[in-house]
């Protein structure tokens, strides 16, 4: 037997028990939330909005004509889903001009028409009239209420900034229910827009949360990669001892969650404190989504 083989052998140490629970939670303290590292440009809503705009519209020039034939979403095909589209804009131009009509009309009802419509043209047709419409929108903006001013469309009242995000929110969500039709990869959002995204769903989750009839939990959220940060906020309706938990997750793979394209088992966040009550957090997340 050689000295070596006589050496004791090295053992991993042995953690102290909820220290690492301890270390997180200082840490968490000592350091409020924050942004990823290097921070990404900041712009403004409705840059985000022209820039979710360009992509949909450069998505729309590079399918070919049998595409827009492809079912994609509630009985819709593409060419449907754009007339939706359009009519969403539509009803966003009532709304900056600020007509009640559309204040608390349904998302998808109040555009049907419209998406229904698009089946008697040519893409070309239903292309153009897209994209005149988003233009219409951004056109609108500038001469448009102040961006911390409420808005008023399919029961939202958001400030205007909000709802730019919102609709950046849709475009590329609806891209992307394109692309997988049609059998394409899925696109991310440019990380500037992304972020804007991020903190707008995360800010949202109190109200999913109370949408949802969920007991008081407060939720650190954190969400990795860029347009990623740090949230602390407080979800659901009052209790006298609410729970406390951590997420821990892909700041892409949260949008998806939000938009309601995955589930939270998909999502595969990381998580301590309460794993049931997580879970009910990010379950309302899900409802979110217009559709």
């Amino acid at each position: 037997m050689t000295a070596a083989d006589r050496e004791p052998p090295v053992l991993p140490p042995v953690l102290p028990p909820g220290l690492r629970e301890r270390v997180l939670q200082a840490s968490r303290q000592a350091r409020t939330g924050g942004r990823p590292v290097p921070a990404v440009a900041e712009i403004s809503a409705a840059e985000a909005f022209s820039r979710a705009a360009d992509a949909f519209y450069g998505l729309l020039n590079a399918l070919a004509d049998h595409d827009w034939h492809t079912p994609v979403l509630r009985g819709l095909d593409v060419q449907g889903l754009v007339g939706h589209l359009i009519g969403v804009e539509y009803d966003m131009h009532s709304a900056l001009e600020g007509h009640p009509g559309v204040a608390d009309a349904s998302h998808v009802g109040s555009t049907q028409d419209a998406a229904l419509r698009e089946a008697t043209r040519s893409a070309e047709q239903t292309r153009t009239d897209w994209r005149r419409a988003a233009d219409r929108t951004l056109d609108l903006v500038p001469a448009g209420p102040d961006p911390s001013t409420h808005v008023a469309l399919y029961g939202m009242r958001l400030s205007l900034r909000a709802l730019l995000v919102v609709r950046a929110f849709e475009l590329w969500t609806h891209e992307n229910d394109i692309r997988r039709a049609v059998g394409w990869p899925a696109s991310a959002p440019d990380d500037s827009t992304l972020s804007l995204m991020t903190d707008l769903a995360a800010r949202l989750l109190p109200y999913a949360a109370t949408r949802a009839r969920l007991d008081q939990v407060d939720v650190h959220l954190v969400l990795t990669g860029p347009g990623g940060g740090t949230w602390d906020v407080t979800a659901g309706e009052g209790t006298s001892d609410p729970a406390a938990v951590m997420i821990v997750t892909d700041a892409l793979g949260f949008c998806r969650l939000a938009a309601n394209r995955i589930t939270p088992a998909e999502l595969d966040p990381y998580v301590t404190g309460d794993l049931d009550r997580a879970a009910e957090v990010l379950a309302a997340a899900c409802t979110l989504a217009l559709d």
